[in-house]
């Protein structure tokens, strides 16, 4: 994954030349210092780079085109350090195709009482300044973040951070190519959609690949390719004798290493972010791809089984996210539950692919059968998932619009150990209890596949969802249904009547 540190957030004040020379030399001091200072802030993982105060249209407009072009500007921190009327902003902002964050603070965190007179009063008006840009903002329905505190303050700074991981995790959808290898699972409806809106909407295309394309470059993987390969295993992984080098099933290991190899070839040479498999298309391969699956997600591509295009796009989105950060994120299915008196827990997990970012043991590197897809026995990472707040997301196509499903949940340890489960899996409860949350995913038409995190809040997810301008359905600990089944009905209407506004 792209360092975020290269990428920038441009900051950006807004004033006006009413107030003279001395004043708009002092507001661009104080801008220089909060852009300096939140740079430096470690919840903060990109580059917050000053721009110099904004008083007019035709400087406002040129700065945001700027913006527009630059690739290395992921979005921008509007602040309006006086008042800056607001119509001089109107042309910038319809210019305007990245995403804003409004920040909504002052320079001097306590009012210096005795001292106070009207200089202090015309630098400092940030209070009534921002309502100024707010208004203008909310005219022209423009979806934005609103951060409100002091900029020093930690929960505001964690705010930026969100805000900034959903604006990488956006710039880099846009352009972004995914490889669907094969099609579909033959009559699967959740894992289908409108690629053409996607790529309208969302930014990313998605274009199928025969198999066979896939396997030309597997079968071009050379030996000294595969030994090295091996060898890296063998340092990262526990893996079971019958693979190892001399070991009676080494050559099964040899073919996944080699569809490994071959499908990062293909991704790489086509400048592919993310792909899919299914095991109803293998065609030129000996295996299902597990082991390829999950180590290409643990460097940071997208994954989806089956053809599921969408839940590739949303695992790359959330790894951007994530990037640096110690949790993980994988492609994640909720496969069946535990029903107890103490609770209903759901164990997440899939044929093979889960990627192992998201464990903090040494994965077991192993063998066995799979009794679909009419394939040889395929090699896979088997481990347990970390434990601590996570959430598991997925974006559906609902005919007239994608929506993005997220719930909040915390994953726990396994009750017993599984010792003949031969695939990685997550435990967790969902909340704000397994039996709410299963019940209003389902009236959200929420999808089987999920992109699962340890990484992200909630608040990321909807970040990203009002960048993305899909609908945001969370289900956590304050979710009532009687009220989640209304939300839906009300997002119907507002969707239906948004076409027109």
């Amino acid at each position: 994954m792209e360092d975020l540190k290269n990428l920038e957030v441009w900051f950006v004040t807004g004033s006006q030349n009413l107030y003279g020379a001395e004043t708009l030399q002092q507001v661009e001091v104080h801008s220089r210092e909060i852009a300096g200072a939140l740079s430096e802030v470690t919840t903060i993982p990109v580059q917050v780079v000053f721009k110099p105060i904004l008083t007019g249209p035709t400087e406002i407009r040129a700065l945001c085109l700027e913006a527009n072009s630059a690739p290395e500007c992921v979005g921008l921190i509007t602040w309006m350090h006086t008042f800056s009327p607001a119509k001089m902003w109107i042309a910038g902002l319809n210019a305007l195709q990245k995403p804003f964050l409004h920040l909504h603070t002052q320079y001097n965190r306590e009012l210096p009482w005795a001292e106070i007179d009207m200089d202090f009063m015309n630098l400092n008006q940030s209070a009534h300044g921002d309502r100024e840009f707010g208004f203008i903002a909310s005219r022209l329905r423009l979806t934005r973040k609103v951060a409100v505190g002091h900029w020093k303050d930690a929960d505001v700074q964690a705010e930026i951070g969100s805000w900034s991981r959903a604006a990488c995790a956006w710039a880099d959808w846009q352009g972004m190519k995914i490889a669907r290898i094969g099609d579909n699972m033959r009559e699967v409806a959740v894992t289908e959609g409108d690629k053409v809106e996607a790529q309208r909407r969302l930014g990313f295309s998605v274009n199928t690949y025969g198999v066979g394309d896939v396997a030309a470059y597997i079968n071009e993987v050379t030996d000294q390719e595969i030994d090295r390969l091996i060898a890296e295993y063998l340092d990262f992984y526990e893996v079971v004798p019958e693979l190892r080098p001399g070991g009676e099933r080494h050559q099964s290991l040899r073919e996944g290493t080699r569809q490994e190899a071959g499908i990062r070839h293909f991704l790489d040479n086509g400048g592919f972010k993310g792909f899919t498999t299914t095991f109803e298309d293998l065609h030129g391969l000996h295996q299902l791809p597990g082991l390829a699956a999950q180590r290409l997600m643990a460097d940071g591509y997208g994954y989806g089984a089956e053809g599921d295009w969408k839940s590739a796009a949303m695992v790359r989105a959330m790894k951007v996210m994530g990037t640096g950060l110690p949790g993980g994120t994988s492609f994640m299915e909720d496969y069946t539950y535990h029903f107890t008196s103490a609770g209903l827990k759901i164990l997440g997990a899939h044929m093979l692919e889960v990627c192992p970012s998201i464990t903090a043991q040494k994965p077991k590197l192993e063998i066995h059968p799979l009794a679909i897809g009419g394939k040889a026995d395929p090699v896979r990472l088997v481990f347990d998932s970390k434990t601590g707040p996570a959430v598991a997301a997925c974006i559906v196509d609902m005919g007239s619009r994608f929506r993005m499903v997220v719930n909040k949940v915390e994953a726990v340890p396994l009750d017993e150990p599984l010792p003949k489960l031969p695939v990685a899996r997550a435990l967790w409860e969902a909340l704000p209890d397994a039996k709410t949350a299963a019940t209003a995913w389902i009236q959200a038409g929420g999808s089987h596949h999920t992109s699962f995190s340890l990484d992200l809040t909630p608040e990321h997810m909807e970040d990203f969802a009002g960048m993305a301008g899909v609908e945001f359905l969370l289900i956590n600990e304050d979710t009532r249904l009687a009220e989640f089944k209304k939300e839906i009905k009300w997002n119907d209407l507002y969707y239906h009547l948004a076409k027109g506004i």
